[in-house]
């Protein structure tokens, strides 16, 4: 069973995405911010990480950042997940190391796109 950690400040789009993996069969775990992701991540195994850019305190863009330059995480799935789609920034957010890119509002079909089951 693929295992996957949502991240993202807005309970209603964390939820969101959630239930649309969990419908897939996939285990579902949340986090509502950047450092408890981190933490996270260091005490359960996922096959994949759908991170919120636009988050307070710790963006997406910087968890990525760490999770790439931390050894035994920096081969993990992580898909930015935000509502910023203009080139330029797609560009920077796939230059921070990420794997793909969604963009809210998500669809199921979007979502299984990048998160195959």
């Amino acid at each position: 069973m693929r295992s996957v950690l949502v991240v993202d400040d807005n309970a209603v789009n964390r939820k969101l995405a959630a239930a649309l993996l969990k419908r897939r069969g996939m285990q579902v775990d949340e986090a509502d911010s950047g450092g408890l992701a981190l933490e996270m991540l260091q005490s359960n195994s996922y096959d994949t990480v759908l991170l919120d850019i636009s988050m307070p305190v710790m963006d997406g863009k910087e968890v990525c950042r760490i999770i790439r330059s931390t050894p035994h995480l920096a081969a993990l799935r992580v898909i930015a997940y935000t509502a910023h789609a203009m080139e330029s920034e797609r560009q920077s957010i796939m230059v921070a190391g990420f794997d793909d890119l969604l963009v809210k509002p998500i669809s199921s079909h979007d979502l299984l796109r990048v998160v195959p089951d």
